[in-house]
Parts: structure tokens; C-alpha cells; sequence
């Protein structure tokens, strides 16, 4: 496998090496806009088969809209409207913005996600990931490593996957993701906080995407036009919790500094760690940095601050949880800052 060197960092493949305009640098995956119709949302939108909840169409959305709410849903479904004889649909999928492919699963049956593709984007110092998921057909040519524009055919839409009951014709639609990428040595992580399972695509697992909402993206977008930066809009999204991390340096802040604070006593006395700030899916959406003075416990990971009325609303995530003694990281916090950090 090809090695390139980016921002530092040396990686296993063509990794964001084009650098999108500020301002509006994404744009829809498919010829659907409804997104941008209030009230017509229902024209976007797949929603689940038991959506159990109101309105229905948000069960196609982002966030905690499944099973009640109880069950996170990390990307949209965006219904399909162009259709052949036989009712499937024949929607063409476009690149969301410039940038190189990073990844092609063209085996159905090896992923829930059916076919896909991801993408690698930079936009306003940072490295994204776009996912176009249940594909019909990936494009002509398009391959790892490929160079690709904002609104370039990548794939046909469609309703692949491996689960059990499948998609019907009816719910076809491209399931899109937008994420930052947790880290390359996912595979070690995994294989050492997972004994025996699986992994059959390597780093570009959907388990090392940290989400984004599209649909908040693309509607901040349009009303910021080209004020719009990415990482303000990553910072300003609600924050669920603060988790000091005693480690110098890691991956994730290395490929994101972006998203570091500036904090000059550190600059004088030197860093010992990071003060982590999470979104409720567990996205890292600020990053500080400190000094020994400046932790607050010598454990190797503390818990600061929840924001209790974030995860009033949105628990599905469950990162965490608390007891007689407080709160504390659950299990799956634990495991977005170990593989963060790892």
C-alpha cells in the first residue's frame, strides 16, 4: 500500500490532500432538495419502517431518532426520486465536495452500510470524511485514490446492505455521513478492545467516523454563505461533557489542531494533557490544552462536567451515566476516549 505523508502524519493511503474553500464548501449528494423546503422534509427524508416517532421523517434524520429515541442514527437517509421500470431507483450520488477517494466497499454483504464509498475532504484546516451508504452501483473508475469534485457521479443510489430484513424498494435511499476520523490504528484498537471479531474494512470502519449532523450542516451553510467556517460550526454545537485525558500527545490532535484552544500558560510551563470536550454522539468538538496545575485529577482520564440538560435530551449514546457517587464515563465513553487517544 502507497504511503503519503499529510500535516505531518504519515498515512496509508490518499488522505485529504485537497483543500476546499471556506465559505460553502459542501453541497447535496443528490438532486433532492428538498432539505431546503420547510415543511416539505417529508420529501427528504427515508424514514425507518417503525420510525416511533413524530413526525416520522425525523426517524431519517440525525441523532437520537430511532427506537424511540433510544438508538443513534449517525447519518441522513435522503429518499430517492428518480426510479426505472422495476421501481428501483436510479438517482445519481454526488461527491458533497472536492476531494479524494479513501475507500470502496463494492461487496454488499460485507457491511451494513451495503456498498459505499468514503471520501476525504479538508475544509478550513480540517480533515473530513463523507459516507454514501446502500449504494445501487459504485461509478466507472471510482477507486481509492481518485481525486473527485464537488457534484461529480460517484455511485448510484440504492438499498444494499446485510441486515436481516434488508431495505425495501419502497425505503430505498442513500444513507450519508459526514465525520471526523477517530484514528488509523483503529484496527490495533479494535482488535484489542474487540478479541475475535471482525473488522473487514480495516480503518474506514464507520466505527471510526465521529459524526456530524448533515442536515444542521447544510442548513448553516446556506444561511452563513460564505461566512460559514467548519470548525466554528464543529464548536458551536452543543456540548455534553468534559474529560480530562492525562497524555501529551495523540493522533486526533495531531490531524485536528484546528480545534485546539490556544492556552499560554502551557506555552510557558509545558502540556500534560488535554481537556476534551464531546458532543452527545461523542464527537471531540474542542480540544484544550494543559498544564499540570491545570488538571484536576492524576487519573489518566477524569470526568470534569456534564451538561445535564444535553443528555436529558439526547441519551442514546449513553457516554455517560451516573451513580450515588455522580456522574462517571460509561462504557461507550470509555471507548470514544480510548480510541481517541489510542
Amino acid at each position: 500500500m502507497r504511503r503519503f505523508s499529510i500535516s505531518g502524519l504519515v498515512l496509508p493511503v490518499f488522505l485529504f490532500s485537497l483543500h476546499l474553500a471556506g465559505g460553502q464548501p459542501f453541497s447535496l449528494p443528490t438532486a433532492n432538495t428538498n432539505l431546503f423546503n420547510t415543511g416539505n422534509e417529508a420529501a427528504f427524508f427515508t424514514a425507518t419502517s417503525n420510525p416511533s416517532i413524530d413526525p416520522e421523517w425525523m426517524s431519517g434524520a440525525f441523532g437520537c431518532v430511532r427506537n424511540s429515541r433510544t438508538k443513534i442514527h449517525e447519518g441522513i437517509d435522503i429518499k430517492a426520486q428518480v426510479r426505472d421500470r422495476g421501481k428501483e431507483p436510479i438517482d445519481d450520488v454526488l461527491a458533497i465536495g472536492d476531494g479524494v477517494v479513501m475507500y470502496v466497499n463494492s461487496v454488499a454483504g460485507n457491511s451494513s452500510y451495503g456498498k459505499y464509498i468514503l471520501v476525504g475532504h479538508r475544509a478550513d484546516g480540517l480533515d473530513v470524511v463523507s459516507v454514501y451508504a446502500h449504494l445501487r452501483e459504485i461509478g466507472d473508475g471510482v477507486r481509492a485514490g481518485l481525486k473527485v469534485k464537488r457534484g461529480q457521479r460517484i455511485a448510484t443510489l440504492g438499498r444494499t446492505s446485510n441486515t436481516r430484513s434488508g431495505i425495501s424498494r419502497d425505503r430505498a435511499h442513500l444513507h450519508l455521513e459526514i465525520g471526523l476520523f477517530m484514528n488509523q490504528k483503529y484496527p490495533e484498537w479494535y482488535q484489542k478492545t474487540s478479541p475475535g471479531a471482525r473488522n473487514e474494512h480495516g480503518m474506514f470502519s464507520g466505527l471510526n467516523l465521529s459524526g456530524l449532523d448533515p442536515r444542521e450542516l447544510f442548513l448553516e451553510q446556506r444561511i452563513q454563505g460564505a461566512r460559514f467556517n467548519l470548525v466554528e460550526f464543529i464548536q458551536s454545537r452543543p456540548e455534553l461533557c468534559r474529560v480530562q485525558v492525562r497524555k501529551k500527545r495523540f493522533e486526533f490532535a495531531d490531524r485536528y489542531r484546528a480545534l485546539i484552544e490556544h492556552n499560554p500558560d502551557v506555552e510557558r510551563q509545558g502540556i500534560a494533557g488535554y481537556e476534551v470536550v464531546l458532543s452527545y454522539v461523542g464527537t471531540p468538538i474542542r480540544l484544550i490544552p494543559l498544564t499540570d496545575s491545570q488538571m484536576k485529577s492524576p487519573k489518566p482520564v477524569f470526568l470534569v462536567s456534564v451538561n445535564e440538560a444535553v443528555q436529558q435530551q439526547n441519551r442514546c449514546r449513553n457516554l455517560v451515566t451516573r451513580d450515588r457517587a455522580g456522574w462517571k464515563l460509561a462504557t461507550n465513553g470509555e471507548k470514544v476516549i480510548s480510541l481517541m487517544t489510542y
